[in-house]
C-alpha cells in the first residue's frame, strides 16, 4: 500500500513538473483516441503550442493513415514509438506527408505520457511517426538534449495510460534492422478525432 500511495505521489509530482503541460490543457484542445490491441489511449492535443504539428498529426489521423500500423520500437522505461510501419515492419510510405518543421522550442517537456514526434537525426524530418514517453525522458527536450533541437511534444494522454504501460510491458526483439520490435505486434486499429473539449 505504501509503495503503491509512493509510486502514485511519484506520477503526481511528475506531472506536476512538465512546465506548460498544465496551462496547455484546457477546453477546447482536441482530443485522439487510438484504438490498439491492447487497449484504447486518449490523448489531448496542444495546437496552440505545436499548431503545425497537431495539424499534421490530425490530418494522419483524419486519413486514416494510422490505422493498421504498429507500435514498433518498444523500450521499457523509456518510451513506445508508432506510426509508420505496417505489421509486416514495412515502412507506410502511401499517404505520408511531407517532413514537418521542429516545434520542440514550444515549452513543452518530454514528461510522463507526453506524446512527442520521431525524427531522424535531422531536425525537420518528423513525418507521421510519434512516440509515448513513459517516463520523464528530460534529455530529449530542446534546452538538455545533447543537439540542442529535442523532441516537439504536441500533446498527453489523458486516459489509458494503463494501456501504454501494458504495450511498454511486452517482449521485444530486433526483426531486421529494428530492434525492440515487440515480438507479437501491438496494432493500432484506429485513430480518431473524438472530442475537442475535455
Amino acid at each position: 500500500m505504501t509503495l503503491w500511495r509512493t509510486a502514485l505521489v511519484g506520477i503526481l509530482l511528475l506531472g506536476l513538473g512538465v512546465p506548460g503541460a498544465a496551462t496547455a490543457a484546457g477546453k477546447g484542445n482536441p482530443m485522439v483516441l487510438l484504438s490498439t490491441s491492447m487497449g484504447d489511449i486518449k490523448v489531448e492535443l496542444y495546437p496552440d503550442k505545436a499548431p503545425i504539428t497537431v495539424k499534421t498529426f490530425l490530418d494522419y489521423v483524419n486519413a486514416g493513415y494510422y490505422d493498421g500500423t504498429i507500435f514498433h520500437r518498444v523500450i521499457s522505461n523509456f518510451m513506445i514509438q508508432g506510426g509508420g510501419l505496417t505489421a509486416d515492419m514495412q515502412e507506410k510510405r502511401e499517404g505520408q506527408k511531407a517532413p514537418i518543421k521542429n516545434e520542440s522550442g514550444n515549452g513543452l517537456k518530454n514528461g510522463v505520457g507526453t506524446i512527442a514526434m520521431a525524427r531522424t537525426s535531422e531536425p525537420d524530418s518528423a513525418t507521421s511517426q510519434f512516440f509515448i514517453n513513459v517516463k520523464d525522458n528530460a534529455f530529449l527536450n530542446k534546452e538538455t538534449s545533447a543537439d540542442k533541437v529535442g523532441y516537439a511534444v504536441f500533446g498527453k494522454v489523458v486516459a489509458g495510460m494503463d494501456v501504454v504501460k501494458k504495450i511498454e510491458q511486452v517482449k521485444t526483439a530486433a526483426n531486421g534492422p529494428h530492434k525492440y520490435v515487440p515480438v507479437d505486434p501491438v496494432t493500432i486499429k484506429s485513430a480518431k478525432v473524438v472530442s475537442s473539449s475535455r
